[in-house]
């Protein structure tokens, strides 16, 4: 239960809910076999090293790799292509070379190569996608030549669903000599991945994603490229032998797995893979192609509403925007009536700005999911938009200043949330300030006076007037808004010493703090230190201006 109300978990391309078998084999492995590996002549050594291996050659067989020394466990996706760029990437790029993605990927296939770009002096190049999210074939190809060393490509676009042509991808890559990297997070359990037929030369994904535990991952090598990488990283496990002169090192997989790794979570991937099979990877996706169809029908009957992502090729994950309401306002009213969504930009800001928003609510559909839980997403969304749109006409003007004390400004704030009976009650009371804010003009929307720190766009203008500081601000956030609203209430048209000398406890006893998500509370926090910031810097400026 959430909220009160049953749980409809739609967030699973974020992270998928573990079965039993899984959980207790994780748990069977620390009550009875727990102990480090490859190092011990005990019976629990034996058994646990026994279990990890046993593991590496499920996951062998899962993907079809040639040979169970071409898989690696790492952390996850992301530390998977992190060793590829520092390893193979370090060794093979140099200045001029290009590393070819596309306009969809994740910041986990973006970042790493930025990085070893730098370092190297190779460059990163983008293909581009249509509007339907799909990549665009054409322009991929002329993209390919001869500086081309690394295609680095999502199987499964996480914020679209878009799923990629990777043997065409491959193909079309080995055809100028370039290695194709394959980020799998999201294509590993929406379609059967045969690293053969693929004939991609890394292939990578996250436990976590594939009903697995989180903190275990998985990166599919080719052997004859793992033998010529270095180590990414140094430590125990993985050399021949060490002194001080000189170390040599393990062979692959071995050479990249430093140190004690994730045990239970290598045990709790292989129940989770066996867990996929019984259901048979076909079925899954059958069944979760059938609730997005689903979805997308009974979404598209909302009145502005707009699916992000309509590829021809597409796997269970359904991203929207509402005309006139944000994300997070959303995300957060589809949890009051116990629907788990994602909201933000994804780890896909690029991709955002290519279909220009700032964010989407993401639900995406697992196999634990039913037509009741598509029904309830639709009208929890169709509440949610007609809370919200519940608005009168605000005018285009700045923010009046209070003549109130600061005190009496913060009392009669606490009174009138004191008079809501529940934190229910407490969240439409900020809807409905946010509702009457007023906008502040056209001209403080401007880069510069954005609030960093805010998933949500916050513009947050000062001045001073005589002695009183004069904050003007606004979101494109409702919620945020209302917060906005209660921010100025209290510190507009202050001196700069009251606003230093008052602290924002008030948010505290109002029950702010205990209620709103870790990233409202970051934001509201970020908003605070911008409006002190601007007040020591203004209380600074009246000092200059005083007569010596």
């Amino acid at each position: 239960m959430v909220q009160g109300k049953r749980l409809v978990y739609l967030d699973s391309a974020a992270t998928a809910q573990k079965p039993r078998s899984v959980i207790d084999a994780v748990s069977r492995f620390y009550e009875h076999d727990n102990s480090n590996i490859h190092r011990g002549a005990h019976t629990l050594a034996v058994r646990a090293t026994e279990a990890y291996e046993a593991s590496r050659k499920t996951v062998q067989r899962f993907m079809n790799a040639a040979q169970q020394e071409e898989i690696i466990f790492v952390r996850g996706t992301t530390e998977a292509i992190n060793l590829i760029a520092q390893s193979y990437g370090r060794m093979e790029l140099g200045p001029g070379d290009e590393v070819l993605l596309t306009a969809m990927e994740h910041h986990s296939n973006i970042v790493p190569w930025q990085l070893v770009c730098e370092q190297t002096g190779a460059k990163v190049v983008v293909a581009p996608i249509n509007d339907r999210g799909e990549l665009i074939f054409e322009e991929f190809e002329k993209l390919l030549g001869p500086k081309t060393k690394i295609v680095a490509v999502a199987h499964v676009s996480n914020a679209l669903g878009t799923v990629n042509p990777i043997a065409k991808i491959v193909e079309a890559a080995h055809g100028v000599g370039a290695v194709v990297v394959v980020d799998g997070a999201q294509g590993i359990l929406h379609t059967k991945v045969d690293v053969q037929a693929l004939d991609c030369d890394f292939y990578a994904f996250s436990g976590h994603k594939i009903y697995g535990p989180t903190g275990i991952g998985i990166l599919y090598g080719r052997h004859d490229l793992l033998k010529r990488m270095p180590p990414y990283q140094g430590g125990g496990s993985m050399i021949r032998s060490v002194t001080f002169e000189k170390t040599t090192f393990e062979e692959p997989p071995l050479r990249f797995e430093a140190g004690t790794p994730d045990i239970a979570g290598v045990v709790g991937l292989m129940e989770a893979i066996r867990y996929v099979e019984s259901l048979g990877i076909e079925k899954i996706a059958a069944h979760e192609h059938a609730l997005l169809e689903l979805a997308a029908s009974q979404l598209s009957t909302v009145d502005g509403l707009r699916i992000i992502g309509t590829a021809a090729e597409k796997a269970s994950v359904i991203s929207f925007v509402v005309e006139g309401l944000h994300a997070d306002d959303i995300g957060k009213m589809l949890d009051r009536e116990g629907v788990a969504v994602r909201v933000g930009h994804h780890c896909a800001e690029p991709l955002m700005k290519r279909f220009n928003v700032s964010a989407t609510a993401r639900a995406s559909i697992a196999v634990y999911n039913t037509a009741e839980d598509v029904h309830a997403l639709a009208a929890a969304v169709r509440k949610a938009v007609n809370v919200m749109r519940g608005a009168c006409a605000v005018q285009k003007v700045e923010v009046r200043p209070s003549s109130e004390s600061i005190d009496q400004t913060i009392a009669r704030v606490l009174r009138e949330f004191e008079s809501c009976a529940d934190w229910e009650a407490k969240y439409q009371r900020l809807i409905d300030v946010g509702r009457s804010h007023p906008h502040i003009p056209d001209d403080y929307k401007q880069e510069r006076f954005k609030v960093k720190g805010c998933q949500s766009t916050v513009w947050l203008h000062a001045r001073l007037e005589g002695d009183k500081v004069l904050y003007s601000a606004e979101s494109d956030a409702l919620i945020v808004n209302g917060l906005v609203a209660l921010l100025l209430r209290v510190y507009s048209n202050r001196t700069p010493d009251e606003v230093l000398k008052t602290e924002p406890t008030f948010l505290k006893e109002m029950g702010l703090a205990e209620n709103l998500s870790q990233v409202r509370s970051n934001g509201l926090a970020a908003m605070v230190r911008d409006i002190r910031s601007y007040a020591a810097a203004l209380k600074q400026l009246l000092a200059l201006r005083r007569p010596a």
